[in-house]
């Protein structure tokens, strides 16, 4: 499953950094992040609970880029 989460984040750079620590995070098959449209891509692993999933996406992304914003 595949959901497109709006993100607030300041450049390319940490877009760069969110997508990476995103792809890092368990459950999670794929992520895109857009630092141009301001938007997450991100593709579950089958049987992944998207919205724990997610909330585990954004605290690994704040570990990076502590004022990223992700809005689930």
């Amino acid at each position: 499953m595949k959901k497109t989460y709006k993100i607030e984040v300041d450049c390319a750079g940490c877009a760069l950094k969110m997508e990476d620590a995103a792809k890092k995070t368990a459950g999670v098959k794929e992520a895109t992040v857009n630092f141009m449209t301001q938007k997450m891509i991100v593709e579950f692993e089958d049987g992944a609970d998207a919205a724990s999933v997610m909330k585990a996406v954004l605290k690994n992304c704040k570990k990076v880029e502590d004022d990223c914003e992700i809005y689930l």
